[in-house]
């Protein structure tokens, strides 16, 4: 069922526990996801980035998305994954979304509250969740054309910019830095959780974090009963199902399809055991 993410993230936030962010770039990971979350009966916000639209373009991937949300029993939300400028969120809400995200983490605090400020007024409008990113999250190895290695560090969040974007701006989640970065890492990142208790205590908004791909299985959990409602994982998925796909050497195109399928349907399944998702 197509849900929103405003309720299943208060709820995560309530309870403890995290719901996987699982990025999608071609039918066959949008149907691994939601099979996946279907069999275990568990929620799921499934995300596509903008960036990724070199690979599936947007109008695919709303089609794509709610398609296979409709046959789920299992609340799911189809996410848009750092929006990069209001028209490509507005063509998201038009298409059916259930909840946006707009990056405007490269701009000062007053540029990205201002920034996001518009995009939760045209969200709302339209019933729409969004979410906005502070601090900025770096970048590891790169891995396809949606990542970049720019060798950049994470900034942290601080709790007080944490509570002014999203006191003045109004948004419904609020995604942190606190030490990890998109893509693969050269070794496992270190993460600041005095920092991530600070901003669970004092931020009233359900909290995201991004780059959760191979942070480690440890530092994951311990952020997902942390404070983080939603944790945001791509990079594993590909790689685990490449992976998957050279183990088994496949003899023909079928036997290619259910390698990386099964690649990627794992890697979901054991984070679900990793953030201690449960049923709602």
């Amino acid at each position: 069922m197509l849900v929103s993410t405003k309720e299943m993230l208060q709820e995560a936030k309530k309870r403890g526990f995290a719901i996987p962010s699982a990025n999608f770039v071609d039918q066959l990971s949008v149907r691994t996801h939601i099979r996946t979350a279907q069999k275990l009966g568990l929620p799921l916000i499934l995300s596509y980035a903008q960036a990724h639209s070199i690979y599936l373009d947007i109008e695919e991937a709303a089609l794509l998305g709610k398609l296979y949300i409709k046959k789920a029993s299992v609340p799911v939300a189809l996410h848009l994954d750092h929006g990069m400028d209001l028209a490509f969120i507005e063509r998201a809400v038009e298409l059916g979304f259930t909840s946006v995200m707009i990056d405007a983490s490269m701009h000062d605090l007053a540029g990205n509250i201002e920034i996001t400020k518009k995009v939760v007024m045209f969200a709302h409008r339209h019933n729409i969740t969004v979410e906005a990113e502070i601090g900025h999250v770096g970048t590891g190895i790169n891995v396809g054309q949606g990542e970049t290695d720019l060798g950049d560090n994470s900034i942290y969040t601080t709790v007080n910019e944490a509570k002014k974007i999203a006191e003045q701006s109004g948004l419904d989640s609020l995604a942190v830095s606190i030490g990890t970065a998109h893509g693969l890492y050269k070794g496992t990142p270190k993460i600041n959780f005095a920092r991530l208790g600070e901003l669970a205590e004092h931020i009233d908004v359900p909290l995201v974090l991004h780059g959760g791909s191979s942070s480690g299985y440890e530092n994951l959990e311990k952020c997902a009963l942390g404070g983080i409602a939603k944790i945001n994982i791509y990079t594993d998925f590909i790689v685990n199902a490449y992976t998957r796909l050279r183990q088994n050497l496949p003899e023909n195109y079928f036997e290619v399809r259910d390698s990386i399928e099964q690649g990627m349907a794992d890697t979901l399944e054991h984070y679900y055991k990793v953030f201690h998702t449960q049923k709602i």
